[in-house]
This record gives structure tokens, C-alpha cells and sequence, in this order.
């Protein structure tokens, strides 16, 4: 997902990256999983032939991020462009996952329980969740509005 950009007020630059990387080679302790999160534009819990679904937009194209900070506490934000899951969607196995925890996968687009579509307005995401109590549970804070936000991992 090499199409996010860093935005004002500070960019992450080459330096700060390069120090990141030679601390994640002699600490192999610190994670090397990064997220970003957005408001989930257009989220919902529906229901379709008795089966629930949650859908809405896990990215919005060229909508800024969440404040993030670097390795030096500088602020910046990133704005992902049209393109930027293409490759991905295309080629590798994805979840959705319950705040990044392997353990509580929602859908699997492998399994047809996880759809991901890039349109003109972002990536769009369409789950079947599992019949859990946690899935039921999610799914209840969310049609509450007490989870209305969505993240994405990458390497």
C-alpha cells in the first residue's frame, strides 16, 4: 500500500524511517505492524436473509488520517489516493479482524465472507460476521454508535 502520502504539518521523512528501520532490526520485541484509522464513512449493521452484514468504507480516499506521530514526536497526517488497495485486494489473503487480534476474525475474503471493493470514493468493505457472541456483541456497539471507526494494518 505504497500509495498513502504524508501530509502537512510535518511529513515523515527518509531519516525517520531509516532510524525506524535500524531499531525494528536489533529489537525484534517491537511490532512491525503499522495501522491507520479513519471515521468509518456510511458503517451499518443490516440484515439480509436472516444473516447479519456490516458495511461501509474502511478508507476514504484523499480524506486525511488521524494526527499520527514519528519516531521523533512530530505530528503529520496521510491522505490515501485511488489505487492504493488495488494490488493487495488482488493478491493476498485478507481478514477482518476485531482490533487487529487474529483471534476474533469477522471475514475472510478467501473464505467469500469478506468483500473488498476500491470505487471512486475509497474501499469499500462488505462482512458477513460470524454467529459469536463477541460478533454480536460488535455488532451491537456499532448499530449504538459506540464503534464507528475503522483501521487498517500493512507491513
Amino acid at each position: 500500500m505504497t500509495a498513502a502520502t504524508a501530509t502537512d504539518p510535518k511529513p515523515f521523512d527518509a531519516v525517520a524511517a531509516a532510524i525506524r528501520d535500524e531499531q525494528y532490526a536489533s529489537d525484534p520485541e517491537l511490532p512491525k505492524l503499522e495501522t491507520r484509522a479513519w471515521p468509518m464513512a456510511e458503517v451499518r449493521v443490516e440484515t439480509n436473509d436472516g444473516k447479519p452484514k456490516i458495511a461501509g468504507y474502511a478508507a476514504v480516499f484523499n480524506a486525511k488520517s488521524e494526527m499520527l506521530s514519528d519516531w521523533f514526536g512530530d505530528g503529520y497526517t496521510e491522505v490515501i489516493r485511488s489505487g492504493a488497495f488495488a494490488k493487495t485486494i488482488q493478491e493476498e489473503d485478507i481478514r477482518a479482524l476485531v482490533n487487529h487480534d487474529s483471534n476474533y476474525v469477522l471475514g475472510r475474503n478467501r473464505a467469500g465472507t469478506l468483500s473488498l471493493i476500491e470505487n471512486r470514493k475509497g474501499l469499500q468493505v462488505e462482512i458477513e460476521p460470524p454467529d459469536t457472541k463477541w460478533s454480536r456483541d460488535l455488532q451491537i456497539s456499532m448499530k449504538r454508535g459506540d464503534v464507528s471507526q475503522m483501521s487498517f494494518g500493512f507491513q
